[in-house]
C-alpha cells in the first residue's frame, strides 16, 4: 500500500500528520508513506526525523484582507496543483491524508480530482479555511470536536474521531506517576504550562496565584513557565516575597519532560487551548481552567476551549481578562469543591477519543475498501 499524508504550517497541522502516518504503518505492515509539504516549512525537518521521505510544494499563505500578496498566493496555490498531479503520479498512492495548513489544500484537490480516495483531519472546533473548502471535494472528513461537524456543507461525509494522541499519555496510573515524579501518593496536584515556549500572560497570573497557596498542607503545584521565562519569572516571584523551593509545595520548572507522568498525576490543569492539548487533556480525563490564546488564527482556541466548558469538562478565562486574583479564586473555589472537581473530571473524561488513531485509519481502510 501507498500513501501521501500532508499537513504544514504549524505543529497543530504537522503532529497529527505524523501520528496518522504512523497508524497507517502499523496497521499495514510494509506501508509505503510519502510526506508532502510546503517547501521551507517546518513539516521537512519534523518528517525527516520520522524516517518519511518528503516532497514539497513552492507555496504563499492567503492574508486574512485584501492584500496583493494574494494574488501572488492565489497563482502559487494554482500552480501548486499542477505540481501536487506530478508528485501523486509518480508515486502513486492509494489515498491521501491532509490535516490542514496551505500545502493541503493543493495536494488534497489533486488526489480528489484524479479519483484517488481523500480523507481530511480538522483538529478545531472552528475549522480552518482550507479544510472548509476542502469537504466539499472529499471522499471523507474527521473531526476532532462535535462542534466542528456544523460547518462543514456536506455533513454526510463528517465523522467524529478525536484527535490522535501520543500513547505514553495513557501509559501511568496515577500512583506510578506520583512515584515518578517524587510527589506525595495523596493530596492535589495542580499543573500549570502554557506550552513548549511557555505563555506570558499565564506566567504573570501564576506569580500571584503560588504565594497564596505556598506551604499549605495537602496541595502541590507544578508550574512550566518556558526556558526563554524562567528566570523574569523566578524574579516576579522573589519580589514577592515567595522562594518556592522553600515553600515545600511548589516545584518551578523551565520546561517539563516527563508530561504525560504530569497529566497521569495531576487533579487539575491550568494551561493553553490548543487541540493537542485538549485531546491529551480529555484522554486523561482532567478537568481544566482553559485560557485560550488571542492570538491564534480565527481565535479558534476560543472555539476549543468553549467546547469543553459547554460540556461542563472546564472553565474558561479569557486572556485579557486574566489576573492573579482571578486565577487564585478559580482555583481556592475547585480545590474545595470535591464534587464539582470530580464532575469536571467525568465530562472530560466522556469527551475524550482515545481510540482516535484507530478510527481514522479505519475511515481510511473504509475507504480503499
Amino acid at each position: 500500500m501507498r500513501f501521501v499524508v500532508t499537513g504544514g504550517g504549524t505543529g497543530g497541522h504537522i503532529y497529527p500528520a505524523l501520528a496518522i502516518a504512523r497508524g497507517l504503518q502499523d496497521k499495514y505492515p510494509g506501508a509505503e508513506i510519502l510526506y508532502v509539504g510546503k517547501t521551507g516549512g517546518l513539516e521537512a525537518g519534523l518528517a525527516a526525523r520520522a524516517g518519511l521521505p518528503f516532497q514539497s510544494i513552492p507555496l504563499a499563505g492567503l492574508q486574512r484582507r485584501l492584500a496583493v500578496r494574494n494574488v501572488t498566493a492565489v497563482w502559487q496555490a494554482a500552480r501548486g496543483v499542477v505540481r501536487a498531479r506530478r508528485i501523486l503520479a509518480g508515486f502513486g498512492p492509494d489515498a491521501v491524508v491532509g490535516t490542514g495548513g496551505y500545502v493541503c489544500g493543493p495536494v488534497v484537490l489533486a488526489a480528489a480530482l484524479t479519483g484517488i480516495p481523500t480523507l481530511i483531519h480538522e483538529q478545531n472546533a472552528l475549522p480552518g479555511v482550507t479544510n472548509r473548502l476542502l469537504s466539499r471535494f472529499v471522499s471523507r472528513v474527521a473531526v476532532t470536536f462535535a462542534d466542528a461537524v456544523r460547518y462543514f456543507p456536506r455533513r454526510d461525509r463528517v465523522v467524529l474521531t478525536g484527535l490522535p494522541v501520543r500513547p505514553e499519555i495513557l501509559a501511568f496510573s496515577r500512583e506510578e506517576a506520583r512515584r515518578t515524579l517524587g510527589l506525595p501518593v495523596t493530596g492535589k496536584l495542580v499543573l500549570c504550562f502554557g506550552g513548549s515556549q511557555g505563555a506570558r500572560t499565564i506566567n504573570g497570573a501564576m506569580a500571584g496565584v503560588l504565594p497564596r497557596f505556598a506551604g499549605r498542607p495537602g496541595v502541590c503545584f507544578i508550574h512550566v513557565t518556558g526556558p526563554a521565562q524562567y528566570d523574569s519569572f523566578m524574579a516576579a516571584l522573589s519580589r514577592s516575597g515567595l522562594r518556592a523551593p522553600q515553600s515545600g509545595n511548589i516545584s518551578i520548572i523551565p520546561y517539563l519532560y516527563e508530561m504525560p507522568a504530569a497529566l497521569a498525576a495531576a487533579d487539575l490543569v491550568i494551561c493553553r487551548a490548543g487541540a493537542a492539548t485538549i485531546a491529551e487533556l480529555t484522554v486523561a480525563g482532567l478537568p481544566s481552567v482553559l485560557v485560550p490564546y488571542p492570538h491564534a488564527t480565527g481565535n479558534h482556541q476560543e472555539f476549543n476551549a468553549r467546547a469543553l466548558e459547554r460540556q461542563g469538562a472546564a472553565i474558561v478565562i479569557r486572556d485579557a481578562e486574566l489576573s492573579g486574583s482571578v486565577l487564585a479564586t478559580e482555583v481556592e473555589q475547585l480545590l474545595a469543591d470535591e464534587r464539582r472537581l470530580q464532575a469536571m473530571a467525568g465530562a472530560s473524561k466522556k469527551m475524550g477519543r482515545p481510540g482516535a488513531l484507530a478510527d481514522i485509519t479505519g475511515l481510511i481502510d473504509q475507504l480503499l475498501s
